[in-house]
């Protein structure tokens, strides 16, 4: 996605093979800068749909699972824990301007000035990403604990030492892929719990390495390589039954694949790869069953589907696609979670909202962006990612005033 939400990038190969063909000419130093920097811009738009006039949570039945629900709103540096009723418990927030005032940053970058995603510990400590710019951590009172200008964008995982695994960006003149326009490869990369880097993998590395090396015929996007969009670390437990999915190993999403793909961090190799109906697909997580959760933005079009995977045969164990009453599709974005009880919350990002539905697809709880975005408020503030926590794992700090 270049420049704003909802877009795609325009630039594609000639042929749609493996590697973009030379340009004619040779592009001076000033050339490539002003194509780097063009490429370090890619972000996404605060907001894309009409607002609606409905505001914060419009449905809250009895069936949906207990809990508090983290978000950040999509347009400013600001996270907020709300209740089930939409009523905020807590909130975060650091100006953009007192980060890294020497670090080179296009004035028009994306991440300038707005969180893409946040991490929220226990203790209320907090990570947020500024997209494609940095991470940083907050304290329960947004005091800067540590930042890390090192290109983060779309996601992290936390271990429970504390290691976090984020992604990150560079663009530069990669020849192998094309000697003449400079591109974007992702990074998988380990930091401490200080915010210290301990290692940085090359995705596009990974997969020349890796058993899949055909996945490069899919890479048509000559600019922005593969869009990696989520990362978790595996912890084993499906390892049985796919050895691929071994204890360390790194399982990501490549959008502009069509393709989601497990990564040997130490062996720097793509170790396992899954493609099928899916387009533009966000957000895969492993399930307590075995499966795989994704959220496939746009397998059938303008239409958006949940779908939980079994990661043996790629096979369909459920599946969700909103309703006629309760259509669901984001061009861009989104997430999907399985809670402890069974029901499943989606972010529908692109239009600000994010809803809960059963195993059988009836809708409990409904929420939309109070947020608004836009020169004159007239867009739904994007919501790139809604969690349901329990309140208990919180600890006093989280509970309202009149239970603490």
């Amino acid at each position: 996605m270049l420049g704003a939400c909802g877009e795609d990038p325009p630039e594609q190969t000639d042929d749609g093979g493996r590697w973009a063909r030379a340009r004619p000419g040779t592009p001076t130093a000033t050339d490539v800068d002003a194509a780097i920097e063009e490429l370090e811009k890619l972000g996404y738009a605060g907001g894309v749909r009409a607002a609606p006039s409905v505001v914060s949570v419009t449905l809250h039945d009895a069936r949906s699972e207990p809990g508090l629900n983290f978000y950040v709103p999509g347009h400013t540096p600001t996270a907020l824990l709300i209740d089930a009723d939409g009523e905020v418990v807590h909130r975060w927030s650091y100006d953009y301007d007192a980060l890294w005032p020497d670090l080179r940053v296009h004035a028009n970058a994306a991440g300038r000035g707005k969180w893409r995603r946040a991490h929220l510990y226990p203790n209320g400590d907090i990570l947020a990403i500024h997209e494609g710019i940095g991470m940083i951590k907050l304290d329960r009172e947004s005091r800067l604990l540590w930042e890390y200008p090192g290109r983060t964008h779309h996601d992290m995982d936390v271990l429970a030492d504390g290691t976090i695994w984020t992604l990150a960006r560079e663009a530069t003149v990669i020849p192998r892929v094309n000697p003449d326009v400079p591109s974007m490869d992702d990074f998988l990369v380990e930091l401490d719990a200080n915010g210290r880097e301990r290692r940085r993998i090359s995705v596009l590395e990974c997969i020349e390495n890796g058993a899949r090396p055909e996945l490069l015929e899919r890479m048509t996007h000559e600019r922005d390589l593969f869009h990696t969009n989520s990362i978790e670390v595996l912890d084993g437990s499906l390892a049985e039954r796919v050895p691929a999915f071994a204890a360390g190993n790194l399982l990501i999403s490549m959008r502009h694949l069509d393709a989601i793909a497990v990564v040997d961090p130490d062996a720097r190799e793509l170790v396992w790869a899954l493609t099928g109906a899916f387009r533009f697909q966000h957000d895969p997580t492993v399930l307590d069953n075995g499966n795989l959760l994704l959220f496939d933005n746009r397998g059938r079009g303008e239409a958006s589907t949940i779908y939980e995977l079994d990661p043996a045969t790629g096979e369909t164990a459920w599946s969700y696609r909103g309703t006629a009453e309760h259509p669901f599709y984001s061009k861009t974005c989104g997430t999907a979670y399985r809670l402890a009880g069974g029901n499943t919350l989606i972010t529908e990002s692109d239009a600000g909202r994010a809803f809960e539905v059963t195993p059988e697809g009836e809708l409990v709880w409904e929420f939309f962006n109070p947020h608004r975005a836009g020169e004159s408020d007239e867009f739904i503030a994007c919501l790139f990612d809604l969690v349901r926590v329990p309140a208990a794992s919180l600890g006093a700090w989280a509970q309202p005033d009149e239970q603490r």
